[in-house]
């Protein structure tokens, strides 16, 4: 894929993504995932790096869902 059309794809991603998100439902999904993929606490688990990797993992689903709904000026 040439550099203008994967430009084209990811913003056409993004525009999906803030559609997707600004519904009612997809606002509640939002919330529902920042809780169980630990946008709001700590993901380190002392004593247990195997865990800590796992949630971390999950963590940065959210991060990148959020990436994708922040505004290009935001960035």
């Amino acid at each position: 894929m040439e550099t203008k059309q994967l430009e084209k794809f990811l913003k056409q991603l993004q525009n999906n993504y803030k559609f997707i998100f600004s519904t009612d439902e997809g606002k509640e999904v939002l919330s529902d995932l920042e809780k169980r993929c630990h946008y709001h606490s700590t993901t380190n688990v002392k004593g247990d790096s195997h865990e800590s990797a796992y949630m971390e993992g999950q963590r940065s689903v959210i991060l990148f869902v959020k990436s994708m709904l922040r505004n290009d000026k935001d960035k």
